[in-house]
């Protein structure tokens, strides 16, 4: 068992097509608040285009899926999280800010119970 310490500083979130298709977005969303105060999800962003692997090779699906993202960063927040990495390295390319896994989140803001 875990118990969380929600941050204050402001998070990002991007639920993976993947994940959304499973039906895990509003789990993803209650992991994310039980860690942040402040979590943004962008509007509009539905799939970051990266496509498994093809954003390293046509870089261009990732930059159009994410032309919006940039501008929906708020000021001072520092990071974003999701739970692919290859989403991740799309993310943080077009936002401006680093995006990790959420495991990080969960391991920085809880301890055992």
């Amino acid at each position: 068992h875990l118990s969380f310490t929600p941050l204050n500083d402001t998070i990002m979130l991007h639920v993976t097509c993947s994940s959304r298709r499973m039906g895990l977005t509003n789990k993803m969303q209650q992991l994310a608040k039980l860690c942040s105060n402040n979590v943004v999800i962008p509007e509009h962003i539905q799939c970051c285009g990266f496509t498994g692997d093809k954003g390293f090779t046509t870089p261009e699906l990732n930059e159009n899926a994410l032309a919006t993202l940039k501008e929906q960063v708020p000021k001072g927040c520092m990071v974003g999280y999701s739970n692919s990495r290859t989403c991740e390295i799309g993310l943080s390319h077009h936002a401006g800010i680093d995006y990790q896994s959420i495991l990080y989140l969960v391991d920085k803001t809880t301890s055992a119970k």
